[in-house]
């Protein structure tokens, strides 16, 4: 069976989206039928939506989502960190700058 296709916005459309200190909000759906990111329309207060197929047990879920965004984003995963929201599906995440 084929591994379906990774549905990733562009790493611009994400960046637009980044507040200021590197910020953005995120809502993480666990257990989907597919990994994705999809972007936020209008005036909603999450930014991103990002989808993951892995469960949320002992941060497995959180893991998933750095893995995704880092991915878009074109990032190393070592360059994200969530700031609030470890245990929910609402997060804040944060893109750090490394010298």
């Amino acid at each position: 069976m084929a591994r379906r296709k990774l549905l990733l916005p562009e790493a611009g459309a994400i960046r637009e989206r980044v507040a200021g200190h590197g910020l953005i909000k995120i809502r993480v759906i666990p257990n989907a039928s597919a990994d994705e990111i999809v972007l936020s329309a209008g005036d909603s207060s999450h930014l991103l939506a990002i989808r993951t197929t892995v469960t949320p047990e002992h941060g497995k879920a959180n893991d998933a989502v750095l893995r995704l965004l880092a991915q878009a984003l074109d990032l190393p995963v070592s360059s994200l960190e969530i700031v609030r929201g470890a245990s929910s599906r609402n997060k804040l995440v944060r893109i750090v700058q490394r010298a």
